[in-house]
This record gives structure tokens, C-alpha cells and sequence, in this order.
């Protein structure tokens, strides 16, 4: 009699049930988790992170605009479950339990990029967390470690033991299915770090250095997104381009995008069907030109993120910056995106000024924002939804519903 085949890869659940107010105003119309990465949405990078991996199967937990991630998802082979509140980590997986096996499990956030390698050593090293070395970990769940062992997690410590930090990727023993039920944190929220602990408590977990990862919360960490995977991409020419266009490296150019006469594209670039470049049109940097999104005469696009449908018409400058659905930049708006000072830009998050880290960072435009001719915008300004600004206005602070303060300098 043939011994039965048993299935040793990894079921996986993704947290994908969040709204994503640090990334507001991108996130008015749509859950963080399906904002867009390069050629996908960022819940599909980290699905298609966990197949490459070796899940066996996925459980996507939704919550905030459920719909909008099921249909990201809708041609992958997944199981949705709800989560009804969002309460928590631990209370998400907890939303999953039912749809899980009585075998090992893996946790992703829907949000954290990581690289496929480290994934896959993780999977491999089960039970496991993903940790990574940073400069300030103060701001993070510091791991103690013996060797690669976790003996605990610190959250956010004033006095750090080390700089090893819990990157949001675990692999639980089957036993972790019935430590769900955690008690409420002071947040008032079920953490599965409090799940962590109780397995480093139980069975040898290993701390699995990542090489990269990338926890996508804010703005401008959407555009270091777009900046690793669209540096990922292979150059590859489906759509129209016309013979007096310059394509230069790894540009890709969907079917049913077209590039005019006079364009210039230095990749790594993407430009999605339906879009069109120029004519006379300079893009460069890690770009994305979203689904349907113009970039027309004499315009220079650099660094920057293009949702679908936005238009920057004629005439004008847009550096390091993210134009979500159905922005429409008038004749002359030019995006300032370095400081005179030289510092790093700050950007308003939940009300407070927030350093990016970036020397260079312009704006960030909400959906349907919609410029009047000769705009100047100051680096780090937000335009919140529906935003608008009339003829010639100089923008020195933030605008729209979303963000309504004066950024600070």
C-alpha cells in the first residue's frame, strides 16, 4: 500500500482588514492594502510573497472596505474571512481560526513588503519570527534573543536590549490556535505579540534575520514601495510606442499604453494600459504611470506615483510625489520637492509634522484633487480628497479634509 502524501508547505493568513489612517488621504476610497505597487496592489505582492514561499493555502482576513481587497484578489486562490471590529492582530488571526488546518500556520501583514529569500527562510524555520536590525529600535517590538532563539518581545522599550526587532512575519506551531484569546492590551486591542510570547514561552522559536522588508504605513513609504518593485521589473514593450520616443533601461509599456513622438523614458518606469506619455514628455526615476493616468506636453514626471486616471496635462513638474485617482494638475503646476535648508521633508500625519527620511519628497494628492493653471506646490504639502486650489496659488500648507493644517518647519 502506498504511503499517503502529506502536505508539509505552509498555510498562511494575511492581515489585510485595515483602513490605514497614517496614509490618509490615499486611503479615503480604498483600504490600505490595495494601493498600488508597481505592476499590483500591495495585497497581492504579499499573497503572491507566501505561494512563492510554499503556502499551501492563503486566508485573507478583510474588514475595512472588505470589497475592495476581494475584488484586488479575485483572481487568486484564496479564502476570505472577516473581522468584524478591528481589534487587533490577535483578533484577526482569531477571525481565521476556523478556516485553519490543525498544522503550523504563518502570519503576514497584507501592508509589509519582504524579500523573497527571507520569506522563504522563514517558512523553512518554522516556528519562527521574521526580525530585522534597525537604528532606532526604540520605535518597534525589540526581540531578546539567545543566539537565534526568542526568549521575549519589549514593546517599544525607552532602554532597548538590542537592536533586533520584530518584522510583522511568523510561522506558530499548530498549538498557537488555541492561544488566540489573548488578554486586551493598553491599547485596548488582542496583539499576536502577546501570542509571540506565550510560543517562545512554549517551543523554540528562531529569529530570522530578513535581508529587506518594508512596513507600508505612510506616504513616502508607498513610494520606496514603488522604487523596489518597480526596480524588479523586466523591460518589456507591448504597447504603442512611436519611433521618435527614447526608452532607456528597464522600462515596461503595457499593451494598450501608448508613448508619443519626443518622449523620454528612463527606467525603471511603468506604464500601465491605457495611459499615455507625451508627446515631448520627460519621465525618469522609479515611476509609475497608472492605468488610463496622461502625462502630456512638456512635462517631466520624476520619482513619483500616477494613479489611474490622473492627468498632468502640459507644462509641468512633478518630483517624488503621489497623485492618487482622478487628479488633474492644470497647465504649470510645479511640485517644489527639496527644502532650502536642505533637511528632510516633513509631512503631516494624523495632525503631527513627520520627518520622511527624504531629502527629496513633493506632495501628496488625495483622489479627484484638481490644481488651477500655474500652481506652485511646497514640498511635503498634502491635498486631501477633492482638494482644489485656484489660478497661480502658491501652496505652503496642507489643504482638504484630510489634512487641514499648517505644515511646520
Amino acid at each position: 500500500m502506498s504511503p499517503v502524501a502529506v502536505d508539509t508547505r505552509m498555510q498562511t493568513v494575511v492581515l489585510a482588514a485595515g483602513a490605514g489612517t497614517r496614509m490618509r488621504p490615499l486611503t479615503d476610497r480604498r483600504p490600505k492594502p490595495t494601493v498600488p505597487v508597481a505592476d499590483r496592489t500591495l495585497v497581492e505582492h504579499v499573497v503572491d510573497g507566501a505561494v512563492a514561499a510554499g503556502a499551501s493555502r492563503v486566508v485573507v482576513v478583510v474588514g475595512y472596505a472588505a470589497d475592495a481587497v476581494r475584488d484586488a484578489l479575485d483572481d487568486r486562490d484564496v479564502t476570505f474571512v472577516t473581522q468584524e471590529r478591528q481589534r487587533g492582530t490577535a483578533d484577526a488571526v482569531r477571525a481565521a481560526r476556523d478556516a485553519l488546518h490543525d498544522a503550523p500556520f504563518a502570519v503576514l501583514n497584507g501592508d509589509v513588503l519582504y524579500d523573497q529569500a527571507s520569506l522563504t527562510r522563514l517558512y523553512d524555520a518554522g516556528p519562527a519570527v521574521g526580525a530585522a536590525r534597525v537604528d532606532d529600535p526604540e520605535n518597534y517590538g525589540v526581540l531578546e534573543a539567545d543566539g537565534d532563539l526568542v526568549r521575549s518581545v519589549v514593546e517599544k522599550p525607552t532602554d532597548p536590549p538590542s537592536n533586533l526587532v520584530n518584522a510583522g512575519a511568523y510561522v506558530f506551531p499548530a498549538a498557537a490556535l488555541d492561544w488566540l484569546d489573548v488578554a486586551e492590551s493598553d491599547r485596548g486591542e488582542y496583539e499576536l505579540t502577546d501570542v509571540l510570547e506565550r510560543a517562545c514561552d512554549a517551543v523554540d522559536v528562531r529569529a530570522v534575520t530578513v535581508d529587506r522588508w518594508l512596513d507600508v504605513g505612510r506616504p513616502w513609504e508607498l513610494l520606496a514601495a514603488n522604487e523596489w518593485k518597480l526596480g524588479d521589473l523586466t523591460r518589456r514593450i507591448d504597447g504603442d510606442v512611436h519611433p521618435d520616443a527614447d526608452l532607456r533601461g528597464s522600462v515596461v509599456v503595457e499593451t494598450g499604453a501608448t508613448v508619443d513622438a519626443g518622449v523620454v523614458i528612463e527606467g525603471p518606469a511603468l506604464v500601465r494600459s491605457g495611459a499615455t506619455v507625451g508627446p515631448n514628455a520627460y519621465v525618469r526615476g522609479a515611476t509609475l504611470v497608472g492605468e488610463g493616468a496622461k502625462v502630456g506636453h512638456a512635462v517631466e514626471v520624476k520619482n513619483s506615483v500616477l494613479m489611474a486616471g490622473a492627468t498632468v496635462g502640459h507644462l509641468s513638474y512633478v518630483g517624488d510625489s503621489i497623485l492618487a485617482r482622478d487628479v488633474n494638475f492644470g497647465a504649470g503646476t510645479t511640485v517644489a520637492n527639496l527644502r532650502h535648508d536642505d533637511a528632510d521633508v516633513l509631512v503631516r500625519v494624523k495632525g503631527q509634522p513627520t520627518s520622511t527620511g527624504r531629502r527629496k519628497f513633493g506632495v501628496v494628492c488625495g483622489d479627484g484633487v484638481k490644481t488651477g493653471i500655474d500652481t506652485a506646490l511646497n514640498a511635503g504639502v498634502v491635498l486631501g480628497t477633492e482638494a482644489r486650489t485656484g489660478p497661480s496659488e502658491t501652496l505652503t500648507r496642507d489643504r482638504g479634509r484630510s489634512s487641514d493644517d499648517t505644515n511646520v518647519y
